[in-house]
């Protein structure tokens, strides 16, 4: 927001900005509960995700630094569709919705870059439920690992920069635990890819998008 608005409306940013702090397994925000603002991600990770099921979750998305979270609340009830919990130690800037809206009506430029970051969305999230539809969940979770790493990069040990459980792996690939952790340790076991504790490395990463075009992309 600070780098498409106009520059005389950073002041009023700074004045209106709240900035809050969550712990590791925090919730910023739950599905269902009637939308305050929006979030801005100025340090650390976040999961998306919804209710899958009466018992289980589903991860639409991650978020780090730069990127915003609670905008999917948007719309004519303003209500959050999703919940966004953190994966570690969070920083955000938050802004409440009747700022927000005053934003959007004089700056043109941010409303036009929000406009095509939502058509962005749409798509990949179109492209996620036709995979979760007809490819199977090596291909997915292939798609996971290599989505998740052209996002966050790698460390410097080579591990994804991002701390991620098989469970969430599991939300995000649309599968079981079970049957993500057995291809797990079926790539493990012919080394493409590596992994230790939370941390995943991807040591072979042709073959993990050779199962993306195999199973039908």
């Amino acid at each position: 927001m600070c780098r498409q608005c106009l520059k005389e409306w950073l002041p009023a940013i700074d004045a209106n900005k709240k900035v809050f702090h969550f712990k590791k397994g925090e919730v910023l925000f739950k599905e269902g509960e009637l939308m305050s603002g929006l979030y801005f991600i100025n340090s650390g990770s976040v999961k998306v995700h919804k209710k899958w099921g009466s018992d289980k979750e589903l991860i639409v998305r991650f978020a780090k630094e730069g990127d915003i979270a609670g905008h999917r609340g948007l719309g004519k009830d303003y209500f959050y569709s999703v919940s966004a919990t953190a994966l570690e130690p969070v920083t955000v800037c938050f802004v409440d919705m009747e700022f927000f809206n005053a934003t959007l009506k004089v700056n043109t430029e941010f409303l036009f870059q929000l406009m095509m970051f939502f058509a962005e969305e749409l798509k990949v999230s179109e492209k996620k439920m036709r995979n979760m539809a007809h490819m199977k969940v090596k291909g997915r979770i292939a798609i996971a690992l290599l989505s998740l790493s052209n996002k966050f990069g790698f460390d410097l040990e080579g591990f994804i920069n991002i701390p991620l459980s098989k469970q969430d792996l599991a939300s995000y690939a649309g599968a079981t635990y079970e049957t993500v952790f057995r291809i797990i340790n079926e790539l493990i076991e012919e080394d493409i890819i590596r992994v230790f504790g939370k941390k995943i490395t991807i040591l072979q990463p042709q073959v993990l998008e050779n199962f993306t075009k195999y199973e039908g992309m």
